[in-house]
């Protein structure tokens, strides 16, 4: 059975806006790190619709951009995408398929069925995930910012504290810290 991390850039407030964070190869390269050690993306729907919106495009060479992000979407678009939605059917992204059934059960078959792991990386559904006791380990890309604003990590809340224990925490020379828990037993 593959594990679920929840996955994210985030301000030191909480805030999980993808614009306020550092943008720079370095953070690019991070994540495509990360996404080519994992078996599967798992996303809502909005969250998926952002993506689809640009990545695709980077990946076919039809965007500009530095190679650093041309990796990332290249890495993207191959690696297998799973979307939560109860309003979209259709996912003409390479690679991309609507998960369906009750949530619990279908993400736990996701899991079993991807020994390398899921990493999800919607906000929304990771706190819909964690109340389901489904998120195994977190990691965040910690950012020197604060926004002020949100959208804010798990700000539908969470029935109770989650204890957590640190695996690892590495510095960019940006200044985010790469911070990795796993669930405390």
């Amino acid at each position: 059975m593959g594990l679920l991390t929840f996955s994210i850039n985030v301000t030191l407030d909480g805030c999980v806006d993808h614009r306020e964070g550092v943008v720079d190869d370095e953070t690019h390269t991070f994540f495509t790190r990360m996404l080519e050690e994992s078996g599967a993306m798992l996303w809502g729907r909005v969250t998926y619709e952002m993506m689809e919106g640009y990545w695709p495009a980077v990946a076919r060479g039809e965007e500009k951009a530095p190679p650093a992000l041309v990796e990332w979407a290249t890495v993207l678009d191959a690696k297998p995408k799973y979307v939560v939605s109860s309003t979209r059917r259709s996912f003409p992204w390479a690679n991309s398929h609507l998960l369906t059934g009750e949530l619990r059960t279908a993400v736990q078959e996701l899991k079993d069925a991807t020994p390398a792991g899921v990493l999800v990386g919607s906000g929304k559904l990771a706190t819909e995930l964690d109340r389901l006791d489904l998120i195994d380990e977190y990691k965040f890309l910690v950012h020197p910012r604060i926004a002020g604003h949100g959208p804010k990590l798990y700000e539908g809340g969470l029935p109770s504290t989650r204890k957590l224990e640190l695996v690892s925490a590495k510095p960019l020379k940006c200044g985010a810290v790469a911070m990795h828990y796993r669930r405390a037993s």
